[in-house]
């Protein structure tokens, strides 16, 4: 069926002027396009069809049979035999639709703007699981299936060596192949992923708890059986990794190939905008799930089951696995409508014979080979693509730039809420729910403003990668507010003595006279926060010997704990459950200055992704980015966590002791925790500002006249470069 013509531009721009062919058409050996400057008007010849003119029927690839405006009234239309020459690809099907199956209803989707919002519900379920979801049940998880830490982190780095495996493949074939198609399937194997991921729950038996009320309590009984420890429920550790696996591999098409994509079919002035919404989705789904899987975490993972322990209690397992359910069947219903687009929308070939090359130029002029249409379709121009890209300075120190600055997102996305949660004495889920509040503005509005300054300004390559370096060094000073912390809450035992005098550094004395006859596991954590203002280790160590029935601020309340004064009455005191709540007076500044990085940290991500497609050649773009993701991988997104988790981990002033082997840290020193992100924080900062100013050095742009087979549009929409050049009255008059 015919498709609806669509002539005023989708993507919400109008081209009002027109051209006037009145020269004789240029000889067949010249198959370009004639531009007459002098004239305001447009029109368009016949289409050609498998590269020969066609007949007066109109296809329905056609986007160029009419004029892209209509013209004022009284305007007399300029009469020619041919003009300008859309070619599209041969046997080439624009209709939206599957198959044979293309109703009139789907076409009114079959335009930018509905890519785009498939596309960003896509990338929002992505973030969400992949950096929502597994950052925020990760803990459940390992409590849930007992997994070490090490192997919670094999789960997450999963995703990561998926991506990495399937780049190059993905990138390099699905650049010259049906994209949407690539896309489509990609986010049915993600969402494959999701559901695999949640399959566990319904294959293990019932996660049986017993009720902790009297452990933990002075003179309770304190014994723990540790033999659980080398539990088999580990081995579902690998199905973990595989649906991570398949998130991987799923996600691998929607950050390349949907660029390039987005990029091929809107007008190259509104490509940022249209990347920065796309990458905004992607920010505001991390986001979203911080907050919807907190909501989960408060619900019990036996949906339906009467328990008696709290989300406080450390046993607690919330219902990690509804999220993973629900995006898993999100996804498989989104792929749909993404497997019916076209290859190319209708009346994209005009962006594309607008389109100015801004590619860096080598000095032994390679780059041209990537000009020719067959380059890039055999495996035999693989090495060769690779070269090409090898040779461009600017491409790769902006892989660099970019491989700093994912060092930075991960490390911060991955310990931000650690890092709030000591800072502040919030629990895990306060923390997380924190973070999520924080990065929605920051994070989304500057992924959003990158792209809306780079269209706003009208910004070319050389000044897009200025503008980076603008938010790299504007966030390296604000990442200096990290001299600043909120002093920790005294913890008796821990960071100062029972009695309130110092605690030499390094030593840990849990054990005090008033609870010496309590018999405390230092394995039963679950601080307190006593009436005098004092957290301790857990209720058997604050010497408490009754649990109250009656619940204050939704806490559990313990009484006469003989380790806590009381401030008016003699005798012993009480200790609600949970830490005690900081009142930090630098908590405002501190939020204020970790949103400033955070927001000039993602004001720079599209700005960079822009030059990025940019400064290689239109039929390199894919596998740029393809190759830049695995270079942002591999040395930032999958050593930044580490980096980081290593860096935190020295500040720790008491670790978790599972039957004798160390685990996970429970208290931090705040003030070298701030050193030491700062530190790290400083060289990745400075390395990033180092490689965006070589990046600027050595670009080189084409020179204006030469643009081949491409047109330069000036920011008015005027073309002024010429395939054939007739001698025109308004080039004599110049």
């Amino acid at each position: 069926m015919a498709m609806p013509q669509n002539l005023t531009g989708e993507n919400g721009f109008c081209f009002t002027q027109t051209l006037d062919f009145s020269h004789p058409s240029p000889p067949p050996s010249e198959a370009g396009r004639t531009f007459d400057a002098s004239s305001g008007r447009e029109a368009c010849g016949t289409p050609l069809s498998n590269g020969t003119a066609s007949s007066g029927m109109h296809s329905p690839s056609d986007s160029c049979a009419e004029p892209l405006c209509s013209t004022a009234p009284g305007e007399e239309e300029t009469q020619f035999d041919e003009g300008i020459k859309y070619v599209s690809a041969e046997g080439e099907e624009l209709a939206c639709g599957w198959g044979g199956f293309t109703p009139g209803c789907l076409q009114l989707f079959n335009t930018s703007k509905g890519v785009l919002f498939f596309l960003c519900v896509a990338s929002f379920l992505q973030g969400m699981t992949v950096n929502g979801f597994i950052n925020t049940v990760i803990t459940s998880i390992e409590r849930r299936f007992d997994l070490r830490s090490y192997q919670s982190g094999l789960i997450a780095s999963s995703y990561d060596i998926a991506a990495c495996v399937c780049l190059t493949f993905v990138s390099y074939f699905g650049g010259n192949g049906h994209k949407p198609r690539w896309l489509g399937w990609g986010v049915l194997v993600m969402g494959l992923g999701s559901l695999l991921f949640a399959l566990p729950h319904f294959t293990t038996g019932r996660y049986e708890t017993h009720s902790v009320v009297e452990v933990g309590v002075c003179g309770g009984n304190q014994s723990l059986p540790c033999a659980q420890a080398a539990s088999s429920l580990s081995s579902y550790r690998f199905v973990f990794m595989l649906g991570q696996f398949l998130h991987g591999m799923g996600a691998t098409p929607l950050y390349t190939l949907g660029v390039t994509y987005l990029d091929e079919n809107v007008k190259t002035n509104y490509s940022p905008v249209y990347i920065a919404v796309f990458y905004t989705a992607a920010i505001l789904g991390p986001a979203a799930g911080y907050l919807v899987g907190g909501m989960f975490l408060n619900i019990y993972t036996e949906i339906g089951r009467e328990i008696d322990i709290t989300p406080e209690n450390t046993l607690w397992v919330g219902a990690w696995w509804i999220g993973f359910l629900g995006a898993g069947a999100a996804s498989l219903l989104i792929s749909i409508p993404i497997l019916g687009y076209p290859q190319r929308l209708p009346g994209s070939q005009r962006y594309i014979v607008m389109r100015v090359s801004e590619a860096h130029q080598l000095k032994d002029g390679s780059h041209k080979k990537a000009s020719d249409p067959d380059f890039g379709k055999t495996v035999k121009d693989l090495p060769r693509s690779v070269l090409l890209l090898l040779k461009n300075p600017t491409f790769i120190f902006l892989c660099l730039a970019g491989a700093t600055e994912a060092t930075l997102i991960a490390g911060m996305s991955t310990f931000g809420p650690k890092f709030l949660e000591s800072q502040f004495s919030l629990s895990a889920s306060e923390a997380a729910t924190f973070f999520g509040y924080l990065v929605v503005p920051a994070g989304g509005g500057g992924t959003f403003l990158g792209g809306f300054l780079v269209n706003k300004f009208k910004l070319r390559c050389s000044g897009i990668i200025k503008l980076c370096l603008l938010c790299t060094v504007s966030s390296l000073l604000a990442i200096f507010i990290f001299f600043i912390h909120c002093p920790n809450m005294p913890m008796a035992g821990v960071t100062q003595m029972y009695g309130g005098s110092v605690l030499p550094g390094g030593h840990l004395n849990l054990t005090a006279a008033c609870n010496a006859n309590c018999g405390c596991l230092q394995e039963t954590y679950s601080p307190v926060c006593g009436s005098d203002d004092i957290m301790y280790y857990s209720p058997c160590h604050a010497g408490c010997k009754k649990v109250s029935e009656d619940f204050r601020n939704g806490k559990k309340v313990y009484r006469e704990c003989s380790c806590v004064e009381r401030t008016l009455l003699p005798g012993p005191g009480d200790a609600e459950a949970g830490k005690c709540t900081s009142s930090c007076s630098k908590k405002p500044l501190l939020l204020f200055f970790m949103f400033m990085v955070i927001l000039f940290t993602f004001l720079s991500s599209i700005p960079a992704l822009t030059a990025t497609l940019r400064c290689v050649s239109d039929r390199q773009r894919s596998f740029a980015l393809g190759i830049q993701w695995i270079v942002v991988r591999t040395l930032g997104g999958i050593p930044g966590p580490i980096a980081f988790g290593s860096m935190i981990d020295k500040s720790c002033l008491l670790w978790q002791d599972q039957c004798g082997e160390q685990g996970s840290c429970y208290i931090y020193q705040n003030s070298a925790m701030s050193r030491y992100t700062l530190t790290a924080g400083l060289v990745y900062k400075v390395l990033g500002t180092t490689f965006f100013i070589i990046a600027c050095l050595l670009y080189k742009p084409p020179p204006p006249e030469s643009a081949p087979g491409s047109s330069d549009a000036s920011d008015s929409g005027n073309c002024d470069l010429q395939e054939h050049k007739p001698s025109l009255p308004a080039e004599e008059n110049m």
